[in-house]
């Protein structure tokens, strides 16, 4: 059977990631690469049907001497096409993994840029996609991992408040601030696209587009994967067939989701404070799989961690679980009990944070009315051993000692106070945030992850 024409396809994909009512503004996010130049092309075309307003942003990592250039040449295009155009900046520091620092940043800067754009469009395809589930299959993921990447997901860079670009990380036109609600939604309408495909449409119409050199840098893991899909292909493993397995994966992944989601409203339980309480005689009766994501959730949802820990780290614990002892994973700490399982912040993780009394604490915890004059220098920090001895009596709190030391606490220097969680000193709003959004609980946190 004949594919349909590229801009056919885009169209459809389009209307199943954001129809039938789409947003009246969208974001691009446009490297220079002939993947999402013909993005912004298809996109430019796909407007004169549906009127929606494009806003285009490339990030300019700083990382080859051509990436300046490259970010003008973008700029020329969009200039050419009638659309908005902003360049953002970002210098790494030297420090961690290169290409994990530059994708992050790259969320964080598009988040900054969006203003309230709700979706930006990023030009992964089907290669890309091949790509991802041999790396993920060489790290031993089970059916969440091979599953791939989700044609449209969720990110919350920031929280609880956005902060503004400075005039050095961006030129350009940027998108109205309006009402930005934190987090944007990355959309991926070239997901079930060949990259030889794109490359050809962007020929045809005569486009500009650069060949990034790193793509050919095998000191890369993905461009070694990249290479590696080309002898495979002689055995008949190919990126199509990859990107189907990705899709079959992703729909016994939303199966186990539902189970998940049924097992967590009979046998768990929110707990105050962002923890988790979970039947001990319930969880036992559950099949392997759904105890392990149960598991896995109850660490990710009281950690805020956006990724799974290891399957082989989870499986070890959830053993040890299983037969009466707790541990620690991830961030947190799980303690069994003759009725219960007890998830909750593990101190270890929490011990050396500290934030100003207007940032957001450990990732999750931000002050959202406060009528109290707080000596200048106060900020937020764990209530650790110091501040929990600090009580004369402990008997009537409703709050273990092994969980109390990683409670959100004001300080002064070394004196203690306020501790909310525990009734102690002024009272004061206190928003817990889960991977950047209100906290809702955690089987709501299981039905939306």
């Amino acid at each position: 059977m004949t594919e349909a024409p590229l801009g056919q396809r885009f169209a459809d994909a389009m209307g199943q990631l954001l129809g039938p009512e789409f947003p009246s503004d969208i974001g691009l996010a446009v490297s220079g690469g002939g993947d999402s130049m013909a993005m912004l092309c298809l996109a430019h075309n796909w407007t004169r049907d549906y009127g929606v307003r494009l806003w285009v942003v490339t990030v300019d990592h700083g990382l080859r001497s051509e990436s300046a250039a490259e970010a003008s040449m973008v700029a020329e295009e969009c200039a050419a096409l009638g659309w908005p155009h902003a360049i953002l900046r970002w210098r790494w520091d030297g420090t961690g993994n290169v290409q994990d620092a530059a994708r992050q940043a790259r969320l964080s800067l598009v988040d900054r840029w969006r203003g309230s754009l709700r979706h930006v469009l990023f030009a992964h395809t089907q290669d890309d996609q091949a790509e991802t589930v041999l790396m993920r299959l060489a790290r031993g993921s089970g059916v969440d991992g091979l599953s791939g990447m989700r044609p449209r997901r969720p990110v919350v860079p920031h929280a609880p408040r956005i902060p503004d670009l400075t005039e050095e990380q961006v030129s350009g036109r940027c998108p109205p601030r309006g009402a930005a609600i934190p987090g944007f939604d990355v959309v991926r309408p070239c997901l079930d696209m060949r990259r030889e495909e794109l490359r050809h449409y962007i020929r045809v119409l005569q486009g500009r587009w650069v060949d990034d050199p790193t793509n050919e840098d095998r000191g890369y893991h993905r461009v070694r994967v990249r290479h590696l899909l080309n002898l495979l292909r002689e055995e008949g493993i190919t990126t199509s067939g990859l990107a189907d397995t990705a899709r079959r994966m992703a729909r016994a992944r939303d199966g186990l989701q539902a189970r998940l989601a049924e097992a967590v409203a009979r046998v768990g339980r929110d707990a105050p404070l962002g923890q988790v309480r979970i039947d001990r005689d319930g969880f036992a009766a559950l099949e392997a799989e759904t105890q392990l994501r149960m598991l896995s959730a109850a660490l990710c949802y009281v950690s805020s961690a956006p990724y799974k820990p290891r399957a082989a780290a989870s499986e070890a614990l959830l053993e040890q679980v299983l037969s009466g002892r707790g541990g620690t994973l991830h961030g947190a700490e799980i303690v069994v009990d003759t009725a219960h399982l007890r998830v909750f912040r593990e101190y270890a993780a929490v011990k050396d944070s500290v934030a100003a009394l207007d940032a957001l604490w450990d990732g999750q915890w931000a002050i959202t009315e406060r009528d109290t004059e707080w000596p200048t220098g106060s900020e937020m920090r764990a209530l650790g051993d110091d501040g929990w001895q600090s009580f004369a009596d402990r008997s009537a709190f409703s709050v273990p000692y092994r969980a109390a030391r990683a409670l959100p606490s004001v300080w002064s220097g070394d004196s203690l106070l306020a501790c909310p969680a525990l009734g102690f000193g002024p009272d004061f709003g206190l928003q817990r945030y889960v991977l950047g959004r209100p906290d809702t609980g955690f089987e709501a946190f299981c039905l939306s992850h």
